[in-house]
């Protein structure tokens, strides 16, 4: 998923050292600039925590953290070869998610979800976005819709592999670009929430299969030409059906 920075003088001991930041981020300074001695850490720690975060979403939503499951911040902070803290960090903003419950004094257990579940949050984003896509359809001119062409070849593609993890990303990625269209972006922060809720796995399911990606990366495509062609029916099953089988 979604890094080198630049080298130069050495810098004090650092608890993640896999991670370069800039000189000045580091706190060096030349005669003509003054310190800025509050920097290194926080860039640092955000970098490393962002990179630990997209790391385990992939291995979340890879299902290599398994529902159920309870993992310690050190032991995965071993995994990913830094300090049980960014791990820490990052799995709290996980359980804002819902994908993952703290354990006390154990760590962190990845949520058992049941179908009911998922079908709930189906219901919930096509309450929010089949309206807005309808008012879309009528609205936007088709050369705003090609222009999302890209997105949706790289759902395919991703599709096309069985990467799961990158298939994830670019569908939401398609997602956001058409919500964005509507200049709302209170709607766009909330339905992409809603979409991540609806990639964690399911307890018990086996792992999704490439057929059922490609096909549902083939109704990106098929939306992008009912919304240019302002077929509204076609638009509001399409999302619909896409919804209800989201991966």
């Amino acid at each position: 998923m979604e890094q080198g920075r630049a080298s130069g003088a050495a810098a004090p001991s650092s608890p993640h050292p896999a991670v370069r930041v800039p000189e000045q981020a580091r706190g060096e300074h030349t005669h003509s600039e003054p310190p800025a001695p509050a920097a290194p850490r926080l860039v640092q720690r955000h970098s490393v925590r962002g990179q630990v975060l997209d790391a385990l979403r992939t291995a979340l939503v890879g299902g290599e953290l398994v529902p159920g499951e309870v993992y310690s911040a050190p032991a995965l902070g071993a995994r990913f070869g830094v300090s049980a803290t960014p791990v820490r960090e990052a799995m709290q903003q996980l359980a804002l998610e819902g994908a993952v419950e703290v354990v006390p004094n154990r760590g962190f257990r990845v949520t058992s979800r049941s179908p009911r579940e998922l079908a709930e949050l189906a219901e919930v984003r096509a309450l929010i976005e089949v309206p807005v896509m309808l008012r879309l359809a009528r609205t936007v001119p088709a050369a705003r819709w090609t222009e999302l062409r890209p997105l949706a070849e790289a759902t395919a593609t991703a599709a096309a592999r069985g990467d799961l993890a990158h298939y994830a990303e670019s569908d939401r990625a398609f997602h956001r670009a058409v919500l964005l269209l509507a200049g709302n972006e209170q709607l766009v922060t909330i339905a992409d929430d809603l979409h991540r809720r609806s990639q964690w796995p399911l307890t018990g399911r086996p792992p999704t299969r490439r057929a059922d990606l490609i096909a549902d990366a083939a109704e990106h495509g098929a939306l992008l030409d009912a919304l240019i062609a302002q077929d509204l029916p076609v638009v509001q099953s399409l999302v619909r059906e896409h919804f209800t089988s989201a991966k």
